[in-house]
C-alpha cells in the first residue's frame, strides 16, 4: 500500500496517476501495443484498463489506429506528449528502485519479489 501511495503522489504531481504511468511504460513507443495485450501486461480487469485508456486519449497521451493484422483490435500509441510522460514515469520508477536497494538488503528485496 505504502509503495502504491507513493507512486500516486509522484504521478499526481503531474496530474496522472501510477495506473496512467504503468500503461505509458507498457505500450511500445515506436510500434504502439494492441489493446488486448496491454490488459494481461498490466494486470487490470478490461473495465479499468477501458477506463484508464478513454482518460489517457482526452489528456492527450495516446492515441488509437485500426489493427491492421486484426480487424477487430485497434493498436495504441504514444502521443509526443505520451512519450514524454513514459520518460517521465520511467524516471520515477528508476529512482524508487535505487531508493529501495539503498535502504534494503538483497535478501529482503528478493522476498519482496517472490510470488507464491
Amino acid at each position: 500500500m505504502a509503495v502504491t501511495k507513493m507512486y500516486n503522489e509522484e504521478a499526481g504531481k503531474k496530474g496522472s496517476t501510477m495506473a496512467t504511468g504503468f500503461a505509458l511504460i507498457s505500450i511500445d513507443p515506436e510500434v504502439g501495443t494492441p489493446s488486448t495485450s496491454l490488459g494481461p501486461k498490466m494486470g487490470m480487469e478490461a473495465t479499468s484498463l477501458s477506463r484508464t485508456l478513454k482518460t489517457m486519449e482526452e489528456k492527450g497521451l495516446i492515441y488509437r489506429e485500426p489493427n491492421p493484422n486484426d480487424g477487430r483490435g485497434v493498436l495504441i500509441f504514444l502521443t509526443p506528449f505520451g512519450k514524454e510522460m513514459r520518460d517521465y514515469s520511467k524516471q520515477v520508477v528508476l529512482r524508487f528502485d535505487e531508493a529501495v536497494k539503498e535502504t534494503i538488503s538483497e535478501e529482503e528485496l528478493q522476498t519482496f519479489k517472490k510470488r507464491d
